[in-house]
């Protein structure tokens, strides 16, 4: 199973990467080169604004693994995890992905660059990282952009999908990796 997957993503994102820009360019006659240049003007600008909340976040998530505030949380839950065979490292990326992208993203990195992108963790925070979303950050931009005041429910169903991603994405990674 792992083999097929690994064949399969390896020969996917060259042939989607390829796909598109022919796509674009014979369907609909789009200038792909003058496009992407756009987009790239724009991205930078954007990356640019993001660094002071992508450095804040990663700070304050050094302090609090610093602190022993998360280890006192991971010791609190730990055998629950340890019973389930989970890794309880990935725990805190649970609690951060509906609250920041940018401090899910960090931490990810830090999981990556602690444990190694092909350790069980890495995987695991990485499939975490693509199955949830930033429930609060949507919230409050996108609904905020429209006017939508009413979120209750929104909110039930986003956090109630946060935690059904964080939980199919362990498994499935343990099942396919493990």
């Amino acid at each position: 199973m792992y083999e097929l997957f690994s064949k399969l993503s390896m020969w996917m994102i060259p042939a989607i990467i390829v796909f598109i820009p022919l796509y674009a360019a014979l369907r609909r006659r789009m200038p792909v080169y003058e496009t992407f240049v756009e987009g790239a003007k724009d991205g930078f600008g954007t990356a640019i604004s993001i660094i002071p909340h992508l450095v804040g976040m990663m700070v304050a998530i050094s302090m609090f693994r610093a602190s022993g505030a998360m280890e006192l949380m991971l010791s609190a839950v730990r055998p629950a995890f340890d019973w389930l065979g989970i890794p309880s490292e990935v725990l805190p990326l649970g609690v951060l992905r509906p609250l920041t992208g940018a401090g899910s993203l960090a931490f990810t990195a830090d999981l990556i660059g602690t444990y190694g992108p092909d350790s069980m963790i890495g995987r695991i925070a990485s499939t975490i990282q693509g199955s949830t979303d930033t429930t609060f950050y949507v919230l409050t931009v996108y609904f905020g952009a429209v006017a939508v005041r009413k979120t209750k429910y929104a909110l039930k169903v986003g956090l109630f999908s946060d935690i059904v991603g964080f939980f199919a994405a362990i498994f499935i990674c343990l099942y396919i990796f493990g």
